[in-house]
C-alpha cells in the first residue's frame, strides 16, 4: 500500500516521540551542543501543564536544569527538603539527609519541570509540535528512520533522522516497535491502588510525611504555600465518587494519628483521582535506530520518587552517547547507553519496591507481617547504617 503525500519533510540528526519532560530535556542537551532535535507529542502544550504528578528531584536533576540553562526557578520557588519523615507506630522519626549523606531533594511539580523545559524549547528556537496525531515511527530497523505525523492543523509532515528517541511514556507506542522475539519485560502489578487528592489548605509538614499504620499507608506533601498534595493507600478499584471530602479527611487523619498529636490542617478537596502503579522494564533500550528513554523504558512505584528523576537521567545518558554516536565513533557508540541507564533503573527499582512494601499492608497481610514491617522500620530509624541507607537511596546516586 503506497504511502500518503506528505506536505513537509523535515531532515535532523535526531527526532523525539514525545515532549514530557524526558523528551524536551533530551532536545534541549542536544540543542545546546549544536544537534537539531524536533520533537512532536500527541498532547497539547496545556494538556501536559495540566498533568500533575510527583515533585520531588534529586539535587543532581535540580542542579542539571540550572547549570544547562534550562531555568533557576527551581531554586527561587522550590523548596529545599533536607530530609523527611517517617510516621509508625503512633511516633514520628525524621531521617535528616544533609546530615547523613550531605544532600537534599527539591519538592518542585513535574508540571514545573515541563514549563521551564518547554519556555526553554521556545526561547532557543527549539521545534516542538505539540497536539499531533495519528504519529508512526517507521523504518526503525534502518539507518534512515521517519516520523510522519498530522499536525493540529490537518497537514501530514514527515521528520527524517539518524535516530529516533521514543519518549512518549508507558502508553506510548514507541516500546512496541522493539519486535516481540527480541524483547523481554520485566514487571510486577501491586494489589492496591493510591487515592491522591489536592486540597486547598496550608502545608501540614515542612517536608514530606511517609506514615504506616495499622490502617494503611498515607504520604503528606505540598503542591503550593496553600494547596496540599496527599495521598493514601486505597483498593484499585475503588470510585473516586464515593469519596466525599470528610470521608477522605477521616481515613488520612486515621492514618497519621500518633502520641504527639500530630493532625493535618483540613480544607476543601479540589481533585480526587486513583493512582494504580506497578513496577516495569523493558530491554532492550535500543533496537536499530531506536532509543527508548524514561517511563517508555521503565516505571516504578511512585513511593521512592524515583520516576521523574530516573527519566532525566536516562536523557543525560542519551545525549552524551548520541553526540558520540553522531560523530566520528559512530554507531558503536549506543553501546554504551543501556548499561549505564539500566544499573540506575535497577537500583531504583529495587528502591522503590522496597520502600512500596515497607509501608503499605497488603490485602492478605497477617499480624506476622504487620509485626515484621514493624520491626524493620524500627530497625530502619534507629540505626545510623539504617538512616544512611534511606537517605543514599532517597535522595539518588552520582551519575558516572
Amino acid at each position: 500500500m503506497p504511502e500518503s503525500v506528505v506536505d513537509t519533510v523535515t531532515e535532523v540528526p535526531v527526532a523525539v516521540v514525545g515532549a514530557g519532560p524526558a523528551g524536551l530535556m533530551l532536545a534541549h542537551l542536544l540543542g545546546r551542543a549544536g544537534v537539531e532535535a524536533v520533537a512532536v507529542d500527541l498532547r497539547t502544550r496545556e494538556e501536559i501543564a495540566a498533568t500533575h504528578r510527583a515533585g520531588i528531584l534529586e539535587a543532581g536533576a535540580a542542579r542539571d536544569l540550572v547549570e544547562t540553562g534550562v531555568s533557576d526557578r527551581v531554586l527561587r520557588e522550590g523548596h529545599e527538603h533536607e530530609g523527611t519523615e517517617l510516621r509508625f507506630g503512633g511516633r514520628p522519626h525524621r531521617i535528616d539527609f544533609r546530615a547523613l549523606v550531605g544532600a537534599s531533594v527539591w519538592l518542585y511539580p513535574q508540571t514545573e519541570v515541563f514549563v521551564d523545559l518547554a519556555d526553554a524549547r521556545e526561547r532557543d528556537g527549539g521545534a516542538v509540535h505539540f497536539g499531533v496525531r495519528d504519529t508512526e515511527v517507521l523504518d526503525v530497523d534502518t539507518a534512515a528512520p521517519r516520523v510522519r505525523y498530522t499536525a493540529a492543523d490537518g497537514t501530514r509532515h514527515e521528520i527524517r533522522a539518524r535516530y529516533v528517541v521514543g519518549a512518549d511514556g508507558s502508553r506510548g507506542t514507541c516500546r512496541n516497535l522493539v519486535p516481540e522475539r527480541l524483547r523481554t519485560r520485566y514487571g510486577t502489578e501491586y494489589p492496591f491502588a493510591w487515592f491522591g487528592v489536592l486540597a486547598q489548605a496550608p502545608a501540614s509538614a515542612p517536608e514530606l510525611v511517609y506514615a504506616h499504620s495499622a490502617h494503611g499507608f498515607a504520604l503528606i506533601s505540598r503542591r503550593t504555600a496553600d494547596v496540599q498534595r496527599m495521598y493514601f493507600q486505597c483498593d484499585p478499584h475503588e470510585r473516586t465518587e464515593d469519596w466525599s471530602d470528610e470521608r477522605i479527611w477521616e481515613t488520612l487523619q486515621a492514618r497519621v494519628a500518633g502520641e504527639d498529636g500530630f493532625r493535618l490542617v483540613e480544607g476543601p478537596v479540589l481533585e480526587r483521582a486513583v493512582l494504580r502503579f506497578r513496577s516495569f522494564v523493558q530491554e532492550p533500550m535500543r533496537w536499530g535506530s531506536l532509543l527508548l528513554a524514561g517511563d517508555a523504558a521503565h516505571t516504578v512505584p511512585p513511593t521512592g520518587a524515583r520516576g521523574l528523576n530516573l527519566a532525566l537521567h536516562d536523557v543525560k545518558v542519551l545525549a552524551a552517547v548520541l553526540l558520540r554516536a553522531l560523530g566520528p565513533e559512530g554507531e558503536p557508540a549506543l553501546a554504551d547507553y543501556q548499561p549505564q541507564a539500566l544499573r540506575r533503573v535497577w537500583r531504583a527499582q529495587h528502591f522503590s519496591s522496597w520502600m512500596t512494601r515497607l509501608l503499605h499492608n497488603t490485602p492478605d497481610a497477617t499480624p506476622f507481617d504487620h509485626h515484621r514491617q514493624l520491626g524493620e522500620l524500627d530497625t530502619l530509624v534507629n540505626t545510623r547504617a539504617g538512616r544512611t541507607y534511606l537517605a543514599e537511596q532517597y535522595t539518588g546516586w552520582p551519575t558516572p
